[in-house]
């Protein structure tokens, strides 16, 4: 069952590494962003790729997408669409807006004002929208990766926890390797790779693959694993504000594709492991005094995992 998944993630993987090069867990961790039908949040400096990134994958599976812009003067119906009057038939029309595409990259998201940005609780939660009172569906497979810059601050506005509680995975993609990058300049030196990107799998097969994932046995004991760990970040001495149930459902769609792109029908305590950071530590607010001493997230999240007894091991149930 899991084979044609990890087959279809190998292709779309070695398809989107001919333009992201030499950053295959980034591509890893989008892949089960897509096929667990979660969306991704990319934070990092410019110019690392996280627009390419997302322009690669929505090219690889041949999906719809759009770029939006965010700025401080955006509106949330720049994003969702508006209702207009035609004259001619005397009702009003819907008229989409660029959130409605299959794949869709927000480019630093925390330049828009909280009004504006609110106008993705919804679509990306219900995968919908609802303008003038009418409900619009979006299209399928949907994803939306947003991209925000962490150094600059100036002129941006912080994300509210709903907002990002809604992202499935936080990820970044770094500075590349000095071999990589001397393979970005000769891969670039007549065209971007991107230019000549064809797609390497139908939407039909991903929409197919992320069924077949909902169907990965989790057993009991890993479950209950699953939200002794998500309990532990609630209960850390650190912690002012711990992983939600939204994060408990993350862990458990993230472990599910990974065991599927591993050729597995079943999730195994690793597949937990390898989700929980990028899964976990962007939902959890840091006490001030951890903060003053630097004390970061993902490090709690890493102390929670060996701190955590494992199923099936000396010390597990």
């Amino acid at each position: 069952m899991s084979e044609s998944v990890s087959q279809l993630g190998k292709r779309i993987a070695e398809n989107i590494e001919r333009v992201i090069v030499g950053k295959p867990e980034a591509i890893r961790l989008t892949l089960l962003g897509l096929l667990a039908q979660g969306h991704i949040l990319i934070e990092d400096v410019p110019g690392t790729g996280k627009t390419v990134l997302a322009k690669s994958l929505a090219r690889s599976i041949g999906g719809s997408f759009n770029r939006i812009q965010f700025t401080p003067d955006m509106l949330p119906s720049d994003v969702t669409g508006v209702s207009i009057f035609n004259q001619q038939t005397h009702t009003f029309e819907y008229r989409p807006g660029p959130v409605l595409a299959q794949i869709v990259l927000i480019d630093e998201i925390n330049r828009a004002t909280p009004k504006t940005q609110a106008a993705l609780l919804e679509v990306m939660e219900e995968r919908q929208v609802t303008v003038d009172g009418v409900t619009y569906p979006m299209p399928t497979p949907f994803l939306v990766l947003a991209t925000q810059n962490p150094i600059e601050y100036e002129g941006t506005f912080p994300l509210p926890e709903a907002q990002l509680d809604r992202f499935f995975l936080r990820i970044s993609l770094g500075y590349p390797l000095l071999a990589d990058e001397i393979r970005m300049l000769e891969g670039q030196q007549i065209q971007h790779p991107l230019e000549t990107l064809e797609a390497v799998a139908l939407v039909d097969e991903v929409m197919e693959a992320q069924r077949k994932v909902r169907e990965v046995r989790v057993v009991d004991e890993l479950k209950r694993y699953i939200l002794d760990l998500v309990t532990a970040t609630r209960k850390h001495h650190e912690v002012y504000l711990g992983a939600s149930p939204r994060g408990s459902l993350a862990l458990f769609r993230g472990a599910q594709a990974h065991a599927a792109l591993a050729e597995r029908d079943y999730v195994l305590p690793d597949d937990i492991k390898a989700v929980a950071v990028p899964a976990l530590a962007h939902r959890m607010i840091i006490g001030s005094g951890a903060r003053i001493r630097d004390v970061d997230a993902r490090m709690i999240v890493q102390e929670v995992l060996g701190a955590t007894p494992v199923p099936g091991t000396a010390g597990g149930r």
